[in-house]
C-alpha cells in the first residue's frame, strides 16, 4: 500500500470505528473470569451486527433519506431498525445459548439480565447510527463543498476564456490599423511590422491558450509591441522601456500587462505636442512589479482602435480572478500636470 493510502486510512473514522469493535470484542479477555464458549460466539455475531448496522446507515438510509431532507421517514426507519435490533440480539441470544451461561456464570436471574441487555442493545444500536450519521452527514457536506468548488473553478475558467477572447482580438485591431497606416508611408517599416507581428501572434496563439508563461516571454512580446508602436511615432515622442538587468524567470499570466502598455499609447500620445511613455518592469525575490507614467492628452491615438475601456477593464477582472489578494493596483491622473500613472504589484510566490 503506498504511503498516501496508509495516511488516508489512519484518518479514516471507519477505521477508528473497526479498531474500536474489535477492541471492545477483545476486552473480555482482560477479565478475572473464563467466559464460555457460548459469549464469545455471541460476541463475534453481535459485533458483525454493529457493521451491517454502521453501514446499512451510512450507505442506504442516509444517502436514500436524510440527503433527499426525508428526515420524518428517516427517523421512523431508525427506529424500526432500533427495534429489529433489539429482536436479533435476543434471537442470538436464544440461538448461541449465551445467556443461559451467564446467568449460569453469575447466578443472576433471568428477568434482570434480559431487562439489562436490551437497555444496553438500545444504547449502542443508537451510538452506532448516531456516528454513521455523522459520517454520512460530513461525507455529504465533504461532497457537496467539492461540487460548488468545482463548479466555480469551471465558471472561472470559462469567464477567463471569455476576457482572453476578447482582448485578444482588441490587440490584433490595433496592430492592423497601425501596419495598414504604414503600408502607403513607410513600405519597407509596413513589412518589418509584419515580421514582428508574425512573432506577436504565435506568443498570442501559443501561449495565451494557457493559464501561465514565463516572464521573459511576455516581456519580450512587450518589447515587440513597443518597437511597432514606434513605427507611427514622431520624434517629439520619447519611450523609455526598462526591464530587470539580471531577469529572473517567473510564472505568469499573458498578456497580463498588455493592456496597461496599450492604454499608455492611447492618451500619452499627442500628434501636436511633446509626450512621453515611460514604462519599467522590475522584481524582487517573489514581487513583480509593473510601472508606467505617460503624458495624458485628451485626443486619443489615431492609429490605435477605439476599444472603450475593455482591456484595462477585463485586464482588472483577470487580477481578481488569477491573484486574489496578491496584488496591488494604482491608477492615478493627475489633470494638473497632465500625467497618468499606473502602479501594479504582483506577489508570484
Amino acid at each position: 500500500m503506498a504511503v498516501s493510502g496508509i495516511k488516508k486510512l489512519l484518518f479514516s473514522a471507519q477505521f477508528y470505528i473497526i479498531v474500536g469493535l474489535i477492541a471492545l470484542t477483545l476486552f473480555p479477555l482482560a477479565w478475572p473470569i473464563k467466559l464460555p464458549p457460548e459469549f464469545w460466539a455471541k460476541q463475534v455475531l453481535v459485533n458483525l451486527m454493529w457493521a451491517a448496522l454502521f453501514y446499512l446507515n451510512l450507505l442506504f438510509l442516509a444517502p436514500n433519506f436524510l440527503y433527499k431532507n426525508r428526515v420524518l421517514p428517516f427517523l421512523l426507519l431508525l427506529i424500526a431498525v432500533v427495534v429489529g435490533v433489539v429482536y436479533l440480539n435476543n434471537w442470538l441470544d436464544e440461538v448461541t445459548g449465551v445467556r443461559k451461561a451467564l446467568i449460569k456464570l453469575f447466578n443472576k436471574k433471568s428477568d434482570e439480565s434480559n431487562k439489562h441487555d436490551n437497555y444496553w442493545t438500545i444504547i449502542s444500536a443508537l451510538i452506532v447510527l448516531g456516528i454513521s450519521s455523522i459520517i454520512a452527514i460530513s461525507k455529504k457536506i465533504r461532497l457537496d463543498q467539492e461540487a460548488i468548488r468545482a463548479t466555480e473553478k469551471d465558471k472561472i475558467t470559462n469567464e477567463l476564456s471569455f476576457l482572453k477572447s476578447q482582448i485578444n482580438p482588441h490587440f490584433f485591431f490595433n496592430i492592423l490599423h497601425t501596419i495598414y497606416a504604414l503600408a502607403d508611408s513607410n513600405v519597407a517599416g509596413a513589412k518589418d511590422a509584419i515580421y514582428t507581428l508574425s512573432h506577436m501572434m504565435r506568443y498570442v496563439i501559443y501561449e495565451t491558450k494557457n493559464d501561465l508563461t514565463n516572464l521573459e516571454k511576455e516581456i519580450k512580446f512587450i518589447e515587440d509591441y513597443i518597437k511597432l508602436m514606434k513605427l507611427r511615432l514622431s520624434d517629439d515622442v520619447q519611450i523609455i522601456f526598462e526591464k530587470p538587468e539580471h531577469l529572473r524567470n517567473h510564472d505568469i499570466a499573458p498578456m497580463i500587462f498588455l493592456p496597461f502598455v496599450e492604454n499608455a499609447f492611447k492618451h500619452g500620445i499627442s500628434s501636436v505636442h511633446p509626450s512621453y511613455i515611460f514604462i519599467e518592469i522590475s522584481q524582487t525575490a517573489n514581487t513583480l512589479i509593473l510601472e508606467i507614467k505617460n503624458s495624458l492628452f485628451n485626443e486619443k491615438a489615431q492609429y490605435l482602435e477605439e476599444s472603450n475601456g475593455i482591456g484595462v477593464a477585463n485586464t482588472k477582472r483577470r487580477l481578481d480572478l488569477l491573484y486574489p489578494g496578491r496584488y496591488s493596483l494604482d491608477i492615478n491622473s493627475d489633470a494638473v500636470t497632465k500625467d497618468y500613472t499606473v502602479s501594479l504589484t504582483l506577489n508570484l510566490k
